[in-house]
Formats: C-alpha cells, sequence, structure tokens
C-alpha cells in the first residue's frame, strides 16, 4: 500500500499524467497519476491517506525544486496536470466530507491586470497541498474577493500582478479588505512585486515562487 502511495506521489513529482502521456520519456507506457490513483481507491487506501500522503508529497518536492531553480514552468504545469488528474478521482469526496480541507483560499489577478500564468501555477499547488482553492480568475476587483469572503468567512486571499502599472491597484484592496475583515490573511506575488511592497501595502506575505505561499499557508 505504501508502495503504490509512493508511486502516486513520484508520478506527481514528475508529471506523468497517465498511461497514455509520453511525458516523461523514462516513464513512457507505465500507468500514471489517473490509473494510480484508481487503484489506491480501489484497494480501500482512504482519499485523505491520498491527498496527504502522495498529492502533497509529489506537489511539495516539485516545489522546492522549482524555488531552488532546478525545474522550471513546464515542468511545474506537468506536475500540476497530473495532480489535477488524480484529484478528480477524489473530488467526490471532499463534496460529501469525508476529506477534510485545511482552509479555504481565495486567489486572482488584481483587476486591469489580465495575466495568470502565476496565479494558476499558486492556486493548483494550494489546492494540492489540501486547500479549497477559488479562483476569480483575472481582472478581479476588491469587491469579487470581498463577496467570496462573506461566504467563507476566515478565507486567505491570495492576488497576483504582473505589471507595475496593476500593481498599484492591490493597495486599496489589500486596506478595504483588512477594515472590513481585519483578521484576513492576504498573499501577493508577481514578477514586479517585493517583500517591501508587501509591507508598504500591509498585505501579509510576499513569495516570489508558488512554493513558499504554500508554505505559508500551511503553517
Amino acid at each position: 500500500m505504501s508502495e503504490l502511495i509512493e508511486r502516486l506521489a513520484h508520478c506527481i513529482e514528475f508529471g506523468k499524467i497517465n498511461k497514455a502521456s509520453p511525458y516523461p520519456p523514462e516513464m513512457k507506457e507505465e500507468d500514471g497519476a489517473d490509473e494510480l490513483t484508481r487503484q489506491a481507491l480501489d484497494e480501500g487506501i482512504s482519499p485523505q491517506d491520498l491527498l496527504s500522503n502522495a498529492f502533497e508529497v509529489g506537489m511539495e518536492r516539485v516545489g522546492k525544486k522549482f524555488a531552488e531553480n532546478k525545474v522550471f514552468v513546464p515542468q511545474l504545469l506537468m506536475s500540476a496536470k497530473a495532480m489535477n488528474t488524480a484529484m478528480e478521482h477524489i473530488k467526490p469526496f471532499f463534496r460529501a466530507g469525508n476529506v477534510r480541507r485545511k482552509g479555504v483560499f481565495i486567489i486572482g489577478t488584481i483587476k486591469g491586470d489580465l495575466h495568470d500564468i502565476g496565479k494558476n501555477l499558486v492556486a493548483m499547488m494550494v489546492e494540492g497541498s489540501g486547500w479549497e482553492v477559488i479562483d476569480l480568475g483575472v481582472d478581479v476587483s476588491k469587491e469579487k474577493i470581498m463577496e467570496q469572503l462573506d461566504q467563507h468567512p476566515g478565507a486567505a486571499v491570495g492576488m497576483s500582478a504582473l505589471l507595475t502599472t496593476t500593481m498599484v491597484n492591490m493597495e486599496n484592496s489589500v486596506k478595504e479588505i483588512k477594515e472590513k475583515y481585519p483578521g484576513t490573511r492576504i498573499l501577493v506575488g508577481g514578477a514586479p512585486l517585493t517583500m517591501d511592497y508587501c509591507k508598504k501595502i500591509g498585505a501579509d506575505f510576499y513569495s516570489p515562487d508558488p512554493q513558499g505561499a504554500v508554505e505559508y499557508l500551511n503553517a
């Protein structure tokens, strides 16, 4: 049973989606995350075990490699795709309440900005770490975020921006969210941002890579 969980974590780490997937070449024609998750559930491994000991472990490994510049965005995307494929098998258990989520994470690219690759990577990695993710997409107003906070009290918020011209929209959003929901943790990220800017606008955390956001939320 533990060998099956380790094989599944390995598939997620290296982006092996299913048996038909030619990537990575050294795992060609081997079962991938899709088949192994089905097999694990059929053998009685609990969805909670799969989430905690396979999905989270695989995404954490690749996330750390990405933070250390040992792998790059294409590899991270393949790992996230493998994780999402596996996650489809256990989503019914979330809905039934058989798998515990760590919390709710609301994320979006800030108003005026249409870039989403970085935001998508963070969303996928946070979900793989056991959080319920509400992805609001791009060009997201503070009103949209606050609507979700009304529905999910205590949720954490992530904001992304790729442009210096749009990152300025974060400051007002952070200010109003903090005024209405004082305990809300707000994470910010994107190419032009820094920890100094994060502190200046009153946000709680900045990370240059998705793994940093995952580790902050889990802590």
